[in-house]
């Protein structure tokens, strides 16, 4: 490849790597990086703005405060792991576009075997960001504004569909108006910070404790910590000793018994037992065919009756030694588990750290699998996620970072006639002179990366999730999110007080639909971007295209898009569309991290390439999020076994 460079170069041409199907670059020089100082700071902002506000959405204000409500801030190390390895994946794809001025979509299809091969691998890959669940999840607390409660899916599902539409389509406007893309939506996400991050702080500094705080950010670095259930008498003693308190309740739990389901007990792929003692096996004298959890009534003595009490190890000696009803609450349906202590939380979740039990010899600990899904979405959105992390190249791009500079933009369909994007990218000499400048440049990327996108993530995941730790009891688990998010609300308003009360109760739903809604314009225009970006230099046909026309061939792939996401939004519920969507993300960004690192080890010269460090932490990244991936994938067809 430093061969070729070199030969190119002296004869006047670019270097052509890569497949012979994609055109070969243009040569120009880089320009000089620019120099930060404290007074042009602000205008040096670029990607990590956007994509920090952009970042600051489904993971950090769905599946943040739910896995925090349940569990405290001690899962908060998978978190850590995807934004850390997010980071790393956004330096090294601005490295291919500060050489080439191409986005990192594009570069993948230089690579062999063919453009087509990687329009089908990665076509499959993009599959979850079609899925409008940023939308179908905004609706909600606007509808519970509208509403001044929580909307019943049943009752209210028109005003929800209405909403969802509405706000689908709404996000589509700042992709059609306004000039340069990039900048409107720059605009959008400056506000969204402003607001959300600044009415959290407001709550996070005068209406929280210290404690909460530490939970949080401590939690960050709890590395092995896995979700179990237990009993809090670890000793055995029968009395509440110092730390057995971990849902701070000031109660002595036990391990309360679930009545839902076992998932595929017998391999099946259906549902068809119970597991009421806990002792990993489904109980033999239960059959509840196939009747899916929680409409059906155990049959335990299989009477042909259903039976209205079981009997209950309270004391975890092996032994049933108390008897409850199966309809505690008396709404003529079987209970979600035993509420032995009449809380209304199932207890007995707790925490186990599988290092620090290793290394004292322990028994590896039983996990948990219940929460696994909400765990691996967690992991998948926190930061970015998927593919959507791939248009920080395309944005710094169109920054003009580096040969970007030479590149162009997208503009929208209405403003911005001035602007155009070259078909094909433009690569400079590596020179002393432009190794010099190319260095300036990779540091202001990784400035731009460290100091402002990789602080949003963190905070952006904290102050959400702080109120659940702090407004709601330990344990709290429900199936929607957003009766999570009501409840927190409403504690907010209790805590507060007054009118500041209801207008906080106001904001912590407001800040709900902030935090969805304009994401969802990222997220489309990043999966339009891509694909747009990509074809712009793969497809002979484009190519022939004037440089002006790219606004046409962008707005009809958004009018596709924005067509089959008012089609799902019809089809699925919010929920749904966001687990599906997750689990594609992990795969699509474990798989993304490993081409990478092919992609910027084969395409640049090698001077330009990523050290061999960085090369094993992107490799690494992307073990993890496949893992992520397909624990979950094996969970959602029933390999895994969930109490």
């Amino acid at each position: 490849m430093t061969n070729e460079v070199a030969e190119t170069v002296d004869s006047g041409q670019a270097p052509h790597p890569g497949n012979r199907w994609m055109p070969r670059w243009n040569l120009g020089d880089l320009i000089d990086p620019p120099v930060f100082t404290r007074r042009n700071w602000f205008m040096l902002l670029g990607p990590g703005l956007l994509m920090g506000g952009a970042a600051i959405g489904g993971g950090e204000w769905l599946m943040g405060p739910r896995v925090t409500a349940k569990y405290g801030g001690g899962l908060m190390w998978l978190a850590t792991l995807s934004i850390i390895g997010q980071v790393i994946y956004n330096i090294e794809i601005s490295r291919y576009t500060l050489y080439t001025g191409e986005p990192i979509f594009t570069g993948k299809f230089r690579m062999p075997p063919h453009p087509y091969f990687w329009v089908v691998a990665y076509l499959f890959l993009d599959f979850g960001a079609i899925f409008p669940y940023l939308a179908a999840n905004a609706a909600t607390p606007l509808a519970a504004i509208i509403l001044r409660r929580i909307p019943d899916p049943a009752t209210d599902m028109v005003l929800l569909r209405g909403l969802a539409y509405g706000i689908f389509l709404a996000a589509m406007v700042p992709l059609v108006f306004g000039g340069k893309i990039y900048n409107a939506l720059k605009a959008i996400m400056t506000f969204k910070i402003f607001v959300v991050v600044g009415f959290l702080l407001v709550l996070g500094l005068f209406y929280s404790h210290a404690a909460t705080w530490t939970e949080i950010f401590s939690g960050f670095g709890k590395f092995g910590n896995v979700p179990i259930r237990r009993n809090e008498d670890l000793n055995g003693n029968g009395r509440l000793d110092p730390g057995e308190d971990w849902d701070r309740d000031d109660h002595l739990d036990v391990k309360e018994p679930s009545l839902l389901v076992v998932l595929d007990s017998d391999g099946d792929w259906k549902k068809d037992s119970l597991d009421l003692n806990e002792d990993g096996q489904p109980d033999p004298t239960v059959n509840v065919g196939t009747l899916e959890a929680p409409e059906f009534w155990p049959d335990i003595n299989q009477d042909g009756e259903p039976d209205t009490t079981v009997l209950v190890d309270t004391n975890g000696d092996g032994v049933p030694n108390q008897e409850f009803p199966v309809d505690g609450d008396g709404d003529g349906k079987p209970d979600r588990f035993i509420d032995i202590d009449g809380d209304g939380i199932r207890d007995g979740d707790n925490l186990e750290n599988v290092i620090t039990a290793t290394i004292q010899g322990r028994k590896f600990p039983r996990i948990d699998w219940t929460m696994i899904a909400f765990l691996s979405a967690l992991v998948a959105i926190s930061g970015s996620g998927g593919l959507s992390n791939t248009p920080i190249s395309n944005y710094t791009r169109d920054q003009g970072w580096g040969m970007g500079h030479h590149v162009g933009a997208i503009p929208s369909v209405v403003g911005g006639r001035h602007l155009q994007l070259s078909h094909v990218g433009t690569v400079f000499a590596v020179t002393k002179d432009s190794l010099t400048r190319w260095k300036g440049w990779y540091r202001h990327v990784q400035r731009d990366q460290l100091a402002v996108w990789l602080p949003a993530c963190f905070l952006g995941l904290a102050l959400p999730s702080m109120l659940s730790v702090e407004f709601l009891p330990r344990g709290t688990d429900v199936d929607n999110q957003w009766v999570t998010a009501t409840m927190t609300a409403d504690a907010v308003q209790t805590r507060v007080g007054g009118t500041v009360g209801l207008v906080f109760w106001f904001m912590t739903l407001f800040c709900g639909f902030l935090v969805l809604a304009p994401s969802m314009a990222t997220t489309a225009d990043g999966l339009v971007r891509r694909w747009v970006d990509a074809f712009w230099t793969a497809s002979g046909t484009l190519r022939e295209l004037p440089p002006q026309a790219i606004r046409y061939v962008y707005f009809g792939v958004l009018s596709i898009y924005a067509t089959f996401g008012m089609i799902m939004l019809s089809l699925q519920q919010p929920e749904t569309l966001l687990i599906i969507a997750t689990t594609i993300y992990n795969f699509a960004l474990g798989f993304s991290c490993w081409h990478t690192v092919w992609l910027n080890s084969v395409l640049l010269p090698h001077e330009l390439r990523p050290h061999w460090l960085v090369r094993v932490a992107l490799i690494l990244a992307g073990t993890f999020f496949l893992a992520i991936a397909t624990v979950s994938a094996l969970d959602k067809c029933g390999a895994l076994y969930s109490v």
